[in-house]
């Protein structure tokens, strides 16, 4: 017997016919596009030299597999990105957690995080190479200096801009400062957090590989700048195709993660 009245299941059944509904119409999207992309490209509508098709990519992962390449490129870029991620988030919470503990701190800080977020962060290449090293270390330097300082202004916006009248509440009860986070400003901000890491998955990847179009020997990255020095667009797109399926993965990840919060 069922514990949900008959209308709640019926509500329950909407509610997941219109999820798959969301799910379907995505992959349809991705099924079309390819498939106009493949039919004008034997049609010779479009140039395949210069806009590639499925089938090229399809091609061109397969002889990436059979010389051995395809997977350490992926590990490299996916290696660099998930350090980068960690390291970014990690240093972007805590910093933000201090200016959110700190009026004064912050006050202090606000304009040079705006300054140095700001910063164009592909003329400062040269410098972190000479500052880091010519190895996936200065990549991942790249990678956090794109990423850190968004993390930290949207989580910081996030934590100042809770309910007042909640830190009002447990004030009036002489809760701690530790306890005022860690039960109003950490619990009522999960989802701006998981936002944020969302946010950061897009900005790690693209200093990834904007710092391996700089120095890298291996990666997906590296693989598009040899592939436009050499003209073979195949190879560069292809690599672009990889790097949205392995940011699509991350933001599935996190999603995932996201629905199993009970806010």
């Amino acid at each position: 017997m069922s514990i949900y009245s008959k209308e709640h299941e019926l509500f329950l059944k909407k509610i997941k016919r219109k999820k798959c509904l969301v799910y379907l119409t995505q992959l349809s999207i991705i099924i079309i596009f390819f498939l106009i992309w493949e039919i004008l490209s034997r049609l010779h509508i479009i140039n395949t030299f210069l806009f590639s098709s499925p089938s090229n990519i399809f091609k061109t992962i397969t002889n990436l597999i059979n010389t051995n390449n395809f997977l350490n490129h992926i590990l490299v870029t996916s290696k660099e990105i998930l350090i980068s991620f960690i390291l970014s988030f990690i240093i972007g919470f805590l910093i933000a957690t201090i200016l959110w503990w700190n009026n004064f701190i912050a006050k202090v800080v606000d304009p040079y995080l705006t300054i140095l977020n700001s910063l164009p962060k592909v003329a400062l290449g040269p410098l972190i190479i000479i500052w880091v090293g010519a190895s996936s270390n200065s990549i991942i330097f790249m990678s956090l200096m794109i990423s850190t300082f968004i993390t930290i202004i949207n989580l910081y916006t996030s934590f100042i801009s809770t309910d007042k009248n909640y830190i009002m509440l447990l004030k009036s009860f002489k809760a701690t400062k530790y306890q005022i986070y860690q039960k109003v400003v950490l619990k009522s901000n999960l989802k701006n957090i998981l936002s944020t890491m969302k946010i950061n998955v897009s900005m790690n990847l693209i200093g990834v590989i904007m710092g391996e179009l700089l120095v890298s020997k291996s990666g997906l990255g590296y693989l598009i700048m040899y592939g436009s020095q050499v003209f073979n667009i195949n190879l560069v797109i292809t690599s672009i195709f990889i790097l949205a399926i392995i940011s699509s993965i991350l933001y599935y990840l996190i999603n995932y993660f996201e629905k199993k919060i009970d806010y």
